[in-house]
């Protein structure tokens, strides 16, 4: 039995529709950051609804795990199919670590000043 995974990002526009859709079909499963630590997700998974914390989402295709960074919100759990709608995610091979290093430098900079 396989899944399939939608990953909304994004604030909504008049029109409706998030700025970013990423959908991956016949996922074996996934594991989730929620506000209350990581939840694994197989086929024929009970129906639930929980908020999306800030973590890696991973997700189990075929014998490869993929990877988002999620930055918050909501997912919705149904009949073998999973939504998430998040405030930001990015796909973990988009992710430049040099530019995250950097990213995070000038952050903790800041913190200090504060």
């Amino acid at each position: 039995m396989i899944m399939g995974v939608v990953v909304s990002s994004g604030r909504l526009p008049k029109e409706g529709l998030p700025e970013e859709e990423v959908r991956v079909a016949e996922v074996n499963g996934i594991i989730l950051p929620t506000n209350n630590g990581q939840i694994g997700v197989l086929p024929n998974h009970a129906p639930t609804a929980t908020a999306v914390d800030i973590g890696i989402l991973r997700i189990r295709l075929n014998d490869q795990w993929l990877t988002m960074a999620l930055m918050g919100g909501f997912a919705r759990i149904g009949r073998n199919a999973i939504t998430i709608l998040v405030n930001e995610a990015e796909r973990g091979s988009d992710i430049d670590p040099q530019e995250a290093q950097k990213t995070l430098e000038i952050a903790e900079a800041n913190l200090r000043k504060a």
